[in-house]
């Protein structure tokens, strides 16, 4: 039997907590993440796990073998104390971790949050919003250290979103992020920052890139959000392919969205494919990652992207699927460099994105979209500073 593992250059996870059968897990959920290492090393991809037939055994493959030949396939929830049949190696720390270790009075996090909130620089604020917002940054670092001793990857860090529409907010912001990582001596190289993919965003992303500083922008729900992004030099973006299908089954009005859909095509989908077209054609260095994937078709729709993040359902479904030989390769790749060089683009679409143009091109599904997803990260940023206010000091401090 093959022994899982996942050694994928990035992992859109997040650590939460869950409690169950009197045992506590720590598990990781996805958050729109992902991380990326060093472009110079290579690294294996998922395979069956420990309890599945591989090719092997039976000489048969499954459809997760033909799948892991074109992507990386990031899962989506992994189980923290079963490390060796999904182990990550990377994770997001954020502020809904951060929730999720307070609200358990034992986890292996907890010593690290209250590090933060003993914090002598922070202590020393008079002002109560300052105090607060330093120690939640302090304990993004210090989970964050943490995090980066147990998988081998890059650890993003989330950006504050009240930040996501000021370009020089985000670069401090990611700035005074740094240096806390160095004091606790986490190198750069082992660090990915996180930011919604605002204009402004976008912009950070930019400025922090020339600065070797590398950014995975999250949130993308438009051609224009992910041309920009890659303009940007973006290390990784991120694109929610059901949650841009879901909106289109309740909405109308957004000229992209309808123009796939009159073409027959999958919103979610076709956005991928022409972002993966546009990034390879034009030769920009961002890698792409599909996310909110509802099931094994959309899985199959979109072999050759790089990175997928996938519900462990469909993850252990692709597991149990045995494909006979004579079916090995009736998965094809979908996305690659050579459909991306035939891909016609518009001169419209090939315009360098500035201002304008960019607020010109984001219909009603990318708005509506990332200004959800912005809202749902600033109320938990909101929730963690007012947990803290309440616990501040903490006990034996």
């Amino acid at each position: 039997m093959a022994t899982a593992s996942l050694y994928s250059p990035l992992a859109a996870s997040s650590f939460y907590i869950a409690q169950h059968k009197n045992k506590f897990k720590l598990a990781v959920q996805s958050v729109k993440p992902t991380l990326i290492f060093k472009p110079s090393r290579s690294f294996s991809l998922i395979r069956a796990s420990t309890g599945f037939s591989s090719s092997l055994d039976t000489g048969l493959s499954t459809e997760l073998d033909a799948v892991t030949s074109y992507s990386e396939i990031v899962p989506d929830t992994v189980i923290f104390d079963d490390f060796e049949r999904f182990p990550p190696t990377a994770a997001t720390v954020s502020s809904s971790l951060i929730l999720g270790i307070c609200s358990l009075p034992d986890t292996k996090f907890k010593s690290a949050v209250d590090t933060a909130l003993a914090d002598s620089e922070c202590y020393a604020l008079e002002n109560s919003n300052l105090r607060m917002s330093c120690f939640f940054n302090k304990a993004l670092v210090n989970v964050g250290s943490d995090l980066a001793k147990l998988v081998p990857g890059r650890v993003s860090t989330e950006v504050d979103a009240r930040l996501a529409y000021d370009t020089h907010a985000i670069v401090r912001k990611v700035h005074e992020l740094l240096k806390s990582y160095d004091d606790v001596q986490v190198p750069p190289e082992r660090l990915l920052f996180k930011i919604p993919s605002t204009w402004q965003g976008i912009e950070a992303s930019r400025v922090l890139e020339s600065e070797g500083i590398q950014t995975h922008l999250t949130f993308v729900y438009s051609f224009c959000q992910a041309a920009a992004a890659a303009q940007a030099g973006a290390s990784v973006i991120q694109i929610f392919v059901g949650r841009l299908r879901d909106w289109a089954r309740n909405h109308t009005g957004d000229g992209e969205v309808e123009s796939a859909l009159r073409r027959g095509e999958d919103p979610g989908l076709a956005l991928m494919t022409k972002a993966y077209n546009y990034i390879h054609k034009n030769g920009y260095k961002s890698k792409l990652m599909a996310a909110a994937i509802r099931n094994k078709q959309d899985v199959f729709n979109l072999l050759g992207v790089e990175y997928v993040i996938m519900p462990l359902k469909i993850l252990q479904s692709l597991k149990d699927s045995v494909t006979p030989p004579d079916k090995k390769y009736s998965l094809v790749r979908r996305l690659s460099p050579q459909s991306a060089a035939a891909y016609n683009f518009s001169q419209e679409e090939l315009v360098k994105w500035d201002r304008y143009s960019f607020s010109s091109a984001m219909g009603p599904a990318a708005v509506e979209l990332l200004t959800a997803g912005i809202d749902g990260y600033v109320n938990q940023a909101k929730r963690v500073e007012e947990l803290f206010g309440k616990i501040w000091p903490p006990p034996n401090v």
